[in-house]
This record gives C-alpha cells, structure tokens and sequence, in this order.
C-alpha cells in the first residue's frame, strides 16, 4: 500500500482523541513479528494508537460509517470486474455485493481500489 493511499485511509474517520486514562484497559496477543512490523510504521505515533485507528476503522466500514476520501481525479483508469467478495466504492461507500459487476480504479499511487459503475458516471 502506498504511503498516499495509507494517509487517505488512516485519515477518512478521523476521530477525536481520548485520553488513555478514559480508555479500558484490553489484552491482545501479537506474534513478536507483527507487534514488530506495527511499531516500525507506526513511527512517533506509537503502535497502540496505530491498532486503535485501524480497529475504528474496520468498525466504520463494516457499519457503513466509513467516509471516503479519494475523488475523481484520484483515479487514472478502471476495468470491469466482478465482486468476489463484499466491497466498499471507495469514491461514494456504496456497498457492491458478491457476484456483483464493479469497477476496479487504478489511483495514481498504483493502488487498484473498488469502485460501482455509477462512482465514475457523468
């Protein structure tokens, strides 16, 4: 995942921060690798805040909360393609259902992103 597409993902719920004291205390077990790799792209943030954020995250899309953050001008070419699985579209959050025809958007990072038919229309 390029750095552009993380930023516009970590960033579409941006959430108002608590402070740890008002948060419950929870226990997860991370392979040492993981736990790793998450503090190396975490950077100053630190890898608790990271995992939070990805959580929320997973929660908004899954709820249909999730806010999408790419445009138009975002995407440099699409391509038909059938849904294998449920999608999000990531310019309008319409939900795309298995076996469903979509498009698939190549961003200018070169991330290929899903997208329905009406996104791009017009």
């Amino acid at each position: 995942m390029s750095t552009n597409l993380e930023e516009k993902i970590m960033h579409a719920t941006t959430r108002p921060r608590t402070s740890t004291t008002d948060m419950e205390v929870t226990s997860i077990r991370l392979e040492r690798e993981l736990k790793d790799r998450l503090k190396a792209l975490s950077g100053d943030r630190g890898y608790q805040a990271l995992v939070r954020d990805i959580l929320w995250n997973y929660v908004q899309y899954k709820s249909g909360e999730y806010k999408p953050q790419f445009s138009r001008a975002d995407i440099r070419a699409s391509m038909k393609a059938i849904a294998q699985k449920e999608e999000r579209c990531v310019l309008s959050g319409k939900l795309i259902s298995p076996d469903e025809p979509m498009l698939l958007g190549l961003t200018q990072q070169g991330d290929l992103v899903p997208l329905c038919f009406e996104s791009l229309a017009g």
